[in-house]
């Protein structure tokens, strides 16, 4: 009889909708938002709740100096610090900072030299299939040959000069002799073409990044140097702003007496 009453077509219980009468109210709430909301009341509660115990168990005595070197203005925590040191130890700390990004410009300026001499390396590996996927015209070039006299000129063939086929003489590299034309025939490797373009694109990627890395750490360097200038003493007047949004001061001489 159970499996009689289970193949039985049973009609399907939703839970209904916001009356018409009450559409002004919202939406009508079901009982996963009254979880939601139950969940979410409880939470605050127990954060209240601990709170009061935090509260309570205070104990009145106690002391730390950040209670008196610190303060919130419109509920932004602010620390006093630059009136607690001297102008000298600042200066200070101003030149080893300038110190370290100079540090930092001297290995990314070797990592640059190692980038580009890899580079030029891996450019006269691939300079062949760079230049078979390019469909440009090609840049003349002269390549001055002597002869003795004007009938050799006339008679002079370039192909046999240069001991290889007529249909080759467009080449500016790459350009076997007819020995070893007969000899044996260059077999293309496309997997190795592949690692080549794959590694010289990589080589780019790391030389962009490197390039903009070098950029934002001289720009550093000249804002550490210009702060620690302006710490020091002797005249000076803003001139302009840089094209980066920084002031520029210019220092009026000081007569030494």
């Amino acid at each position: 009889m159970s499996s009689l009453r289970n193949s039985v077509h049973r009609r399907t219980h939703r839970e209904r909708s916001q009356p018409g009468a009450r559409t002004k109210l919202g939406l009508l709430e079901k009982h996963k938002d009254y979880v939601l909301r139950a969940k979410d009341y409880h939470s605050k509660q127990n954060r209240l709740k601990g709170l009061r115990e935090k509260a309570y168990f205070k104990n009145p005595d106690e002391f730390y100096y950040k209670m008196i070197n610190t303060k919130t203005k419109k509920g932004v925590h602010i620390a006093e610090r630059n009136e607690q040191f001297t102008a000298e130890f600042l200066k200070l700390l101003k030149t080893q900072d300038v110190n370290y990004v100079t540090h930092l410009r001297d290995i990314s300026k070797k990592k640059l030299g190692k980038i580009k001499e890899g580079l030029h390396f891996l450019e006269e590996e691939g300079e062949e299939d760079m230049e078979d996927e390019e469909e440009s015209t090609p840049k003349p070039t002269n390549h001055v040959i002597f002869v003795d006299d004007e009938e050799e000129v006339k008679n002079f063939d370039v192909a046999k000069h240069f001991d290889t086929l007529p249909e080759l003489m467009n080449r500016k590299f790459n350009r076997p002799r007819l020995n070893t034309l007969n000899t044996e025939i260059p077999k293309e490797n496309p997997l190795e073409d592949k690692k080549i373009r794959k590694a010289r694109e990589n080589k780019y990627k790391e030389l962009s990044s490197r390039l903009d890395r070098e950029e934002k750490l001289a720009k550093l360097e000249h804002e550490f140097n210009t702060q620690k200038a302006l710490m020091s003493k002797g005249r000076r007047k803003k001139i302009g702003v840089d094209s980066n949004g920084l002031s520029v001061y210019k220092w009026k001489p000081d007569r030494k007496r």
